[in-house]
């Protein structure tokens, strides 16, 4: 069984081998309505057996028209006294394509009516004479293929089904496998939260305790300070054991710095070393930024340079502008071709704006005039509130 599911077929027959089957049976369909009742071949023997013939090879295409026109022609050569067993064949074999083929699922009303018109025209045409035993082949042979086609017809759309569910699967389980990872990260970060929020709090509490100590008891700072530093070092060992969980486990540890604006001319000899052209254009001085900030802006530049080497034409405009209170990221690239991101995942812009968005800053994306697309970020270039404090 295995062997025969996997075995080689020509691809020719593969594609045609509906129409050779078809082909195959309305031959077979010719031979028994001529040969069937062993008579000699007349003329009108030999022109139900081409209508047999042809109503196979169309069978697929109007199967109750042709079963229709077929049980007609039977009730005529019922009533004429010449009827032809072979024919009978044929409107077994068409009950079957009715039930297969139809666009309504209704084998057994079918083959009722085919059988019913044909018993109602013998029985009417030859009395009682025509209940005999052979009769029973001619019931058999209709609600036989009415069956066979409605269990067929099943088959087929229970094999669609699986297949397409299968499909759906194999599309969608990528996805939902990210998904949940995203869940997973997002509750450990809540997590992550909660637990350094509630050491951070003791840390401010005996801070807090510490600089009145200071003012009036001296010699009481030191254990305050103890506190202070067993409530950093805890915050430090659950941001370390929960960090390790949300990193790749395939990922190599490193030891380099975060990146950061520092490691922007780093970026930009690559991208040149690769044939990509960026032109780089800065106003203000360069100022440190503080971290959230700072590598927002190199991750911001790093996406955005990568998608216009992708989907570009060979160059790109880096525009910084250091302002009082902001860093102004502007990166400009003209597109090979029309709407160049809407082939992509996406997932690259949708990081871009999660790292504007942590960093409290603004950035918008698109086309622009000109055939071009634009990324312009506006990030706060000062220390936020929380780091005020901090520092004060």
């Amino acid at each position: 069984m295995q062997y025969l599911e996997h075995r080689w077929v020509p691809p020719w027959l593969n594609r045609h081998r509906a129409r050779l089957g078809d082909v195959v049976l309305a031959a077979a369909q010719l031979v028994v309505v001529l040969r069937l009742d062993g008579g000699p071949v007349t003329g009108w023997l030999a022109l139900l057996a081409l209508f047999a013939a042809g109503a196979t090879l169309l069978r697929r295409r109007y199967p109750e028209h042709l079963l229709a026109l077929t049980t007609v022609l039977a009730v005529i050569t019922i009533v004429a006294g010449t009827p032809g067993g072979g024919l009978f064949i044929t409107v077994g074999v068409l009950t079957y394509s009715a039930a297969l083929y139809s666009s309504r699922r209704r084998p057994w009303f079918y083959a009722a009516v085919v059988w019913g018109t044909l018993i109602a025209a013998g029985t009417a045409k030859h009395g009682w004479s025509w209940w005999e035993p052979g009769q029973f082949g001619l019931f058999a042979f209709i609600f036989g293929g009415a069956g066979a086609g409605d269990s067929t017809r099943m088959r087929r759309a229970y094999i669609a089904e699986v297949t397409e569910r299968a499909r759906q699967a194999e599309l969608t389980r990528e996805e939902e496998a990210r998904r949940r990872v995203m869940d997973e990260r997002l509750r450990i970060a809540r997590e992550l939260h909660d637990v350094v929020a509630h050491h951070i709090a003791v840390i401010s509490v005996h801070a807090g305790a510490a600089d009145h100590a200071l003012r009036d008891q001296p010699e009481k700072v030191w254990p305050v300070l103890g506190h202070i530093r067993t409530a950093a070092d805890t915050v430090l060992e659950e941001i370390k054991s929960v960090i390790s969980v949300l990193r790749d486990p395939d990922e190599m540890t490193s030891t380099e710095p975060t990146p950061g604006m520092d490691r922007l001319p780093d970026l930009l000899d690559g991208l040149r070393a690769m044939g990509f052209a960026v032109r780089q254009q800065q106003r203000g001085d360069t100022r440190p930024l503080p971290a959230v900030v700072d590598l927002a802006a190199f991750r911001i530049v790093q996406e955005a340079l990568t998608n216009a080497h992708k989907y570009g034409d060979g160059s790109a405009l880096l525009d910084i502008e250091y302002g009082p209170d902001t860093v102004a990221l502007e990166i400009t690239n003209r597109t090979a071709r029309p709407q160049p991101h809407s082939s992509g995942s996406g997932l690259g812009l949708i990081g871009m704006r999660e790292r504007a968005a942590a960093a409290h800053g603004t950035i918008t994306t698109g086309a622009i005039a000109g055939g071009s697309f634009r990324v312009h970020a506006v990030l706060p270039a000062a220390a936020m509130d929380s780091d005020r404090k901090v520092l004060t």
